[in-house]
């Protein structure tokens, strides 16, 4: 249907506009396009709750086009937000008078929570470093605390050398904000820049692209999990689901427990509420109250 395919250019347009990250503004029209294929022709004022219920149904039934067996509850759980996003676009853009994902609630998806290392475990990845840009990355996602995507982003121009702090441009939300580096991440970072970052270097590689991969373009997310993967692998820590994201949420959880401020911890990380950054540690609530009164009598 003509109009659907419109709606859905029309949402992927909004989700750009509200800064939403590349593989958020391809997936989410995706996932919404698939649920309207299946109602190629029922009017958008006309979907209710039981065509959701329906495609809800037909999800756990669907099986897995990249692997064996059938989606998972994350997945499904992904179907179900992006309707939940796109179904809300049309209501506040008054292309609906009824949302018929208002009335829905579905399970949470049982997940495995991201694993958090100790301080001792992230010594051990540092010594297992064979390369200055292994532990360059190390230092991108734990010491800086960036999101994956932000490091594939960064640029050489986005590292100041004298002054020791690190820009990210885009952030979520095309949020910008200034990391600190110690001395040590500085030396480290413009070690890899000085010695390394050349033998990775082609005449097609990208001039500003800080990290580059083995063929001498800018690495990518994936490549970056792949590396942080083969870091756990050889630094022998049992963990099977270590991401970049999981140094992430370490380094926050490491700060917040050694006494700094949570509010330090929130700019630091790039979130814009405090809430999201007590749920991203595993610091409980009562830790957190003696932590901040530490702080605030200091």
């Amino acid at each position: 249907m003509k109009e659907h395919k419109e709606k859905i250019k029309e949402f992927k347009e909004h989700l750009e506009t509200l800064g939403y990250n590349k593989s958020s503004v391809y997936g989410l029209p995706r996932c919404a396009e698939e649920f309207l294929s299946m109602n190629p022709h029922t009017d958008f004022s006309a979907i209710t709750a039981t065509h959701i219920k329906t495609f809800h149904e037909f999800l756990q039934q669907r099986p897995n086009k990249k692997s064996s067996g059938g989606l998972s509850e994350c997945t499904i759980a992904h179907y179900l937000y992006s309707l939940k996003m796109f179904f809300n676009y049309l209501e506040i853009t008054e292309q609906i008078r009824e949302n018929p994902m208002s009335m829905l609630t579905f399970k949470s998806p049982q997940s495995n929570a991201r694993e958090i290392l100790t301080q001792q475990e992230i010594g051990q990845l540092f010594e297992s470093c064979s390369t200055q840009r292994e532990k360059t990355i190390l230092h991108l996602f734990y010491s800086c605390g960036l999101r994956r995507n932000e490091a594939a982003q960064l640029n050489i121009r986005d590292i100041h050398f004298r002054e020791n702090m690190l820009f990210v441009r885009e952030g979520k939300g095309y949020k910008r904000r200034v990391v600190p580096m110690t001395k040590k991440v500085k030396d480290d970072l413009w070690n890899y820049f000085i010695e390394e970052r050349n033998e990775y270097l082609k005449p097609e590689s990208p001039a500003d692209a800080f990290l580059l991969n083995k063929w001498g373009t800018r690495l990518q997310g994936y490549g970056y999990s792949s590396i942080v993967k083969n870091l756990v692998h050889r630094a022998k820590i049992i963990f099977q689901n270590i991401s970049p994201h999981s140094l992430r949420q370490s380094i926050a959880t490491h700060l917040l427990e050694n006494g700094v401020r949570i509010e330090y911890v929130r700019n630091f990380l790039g979130h814009e509420f405090l809430a999201t950054t007590q749920i991203y540690t595993r610091v409980s609530k009562k830790q957190l109250l003696e932590i901040n009164a530490k702080a605030h009598q200091t």
